[in-house]
């Protein structure tokens, strides 16, 4: 609770420090409008709402971070990195900028540098969700299929029911090969979110590559 009234403090500060460039009521709306525009897909202009707020507060936390968000919707993931990157400098512990930096970094396929930036986040919160699945995520996507696993039993050790990292255990042990395993898992899933069209579509693949390697196999042993 010190820490956060500590940081409440110091954007208090940093407001009052400018109060002849904004006042409160202009940082509200410039807020309002951007969520409006957001909310319609509008990104150019969210982030135009936004300007005057970072023009008068270039290093403040909770702008950078929006900005960085808004950025990235609008596909711009160098300017959503800069961002991000400077809303983690204003707060150097701040899990959720460290998340959201991880998002154009996923987007642009570097799968180490979100490696790294969930070690991170990890030795703040082990058990971070999001932290989790977007390092199963960079481990698959690397072919590190038995770091994936390691992972995605992890987090289901306490959520054992979770779509997402069900399917991130199917699909780390169809990585490795192990279909008949994945199929079973994918199954399950399927009861508990029957609407599941990833799930689905893997399934498929799986159930095919199967068939394919059983009648491969009755047809060498015919011969």
């Amino acid at each position: 609770m010190r820490k956060i009234a500590s940081l409440i403090l110091a954007f208090l500060w940093a407001v009052s420090a400018h109060a002849t460039s904004l006042s409160y009521q202009e940082i509200k709306q410039a807020y309002y409008r951007s969520y409006l525009y957001e909310k319609s897909g509008d990104y150019k202009d969210a982030i135009n709402a936004l300007m005057p707020v970072y023009q008068a507060y270039p290093n403040g936390y909770t702008v950078n971070l929006r900005l960085g968000w808004l950025y990235y919707l609008w596909k711009k993931y160098s300017n959503s990195e800069y961002h991000y990157g400077k809303a983690l400098k204003a707060i150097p512990s701040s899990v959720e900028a460290m998340l959201g930096l991880t998002l154009p970094y996923m987007a642009q396929g570097r799968w180490t540098d979100v490696e790294s930036i969930c070690y991170r986040i990890l030795k703040i919160d082990y058990y971070n969700y999001y932290g989790n699945l977007r390092l199963s995520a960079a481990y698959r996507s690397q072919g590190k299929f038995k770091y994936a696993e390691a992972v995605d039993r992890k987090m289901l050790a306490i959520y054992p029911t979770d779509g997402q990292f069900l399917l991130e255990l199917a699909r780390s042990l169809y990585g490795e090969g192990k279909l008949a395993y994945a199929e079973s898992i994918l199954k399950d899933l399927l009861i508990l979110e029957p609407e599941n069209y990833k799930a689905k579509e893997l399934l498929s693949r799986i159930e095919s590559e199967l068939k394919t390697k059983k009648s491969t196999s009755n047809s060498t042993s015919r011969n």
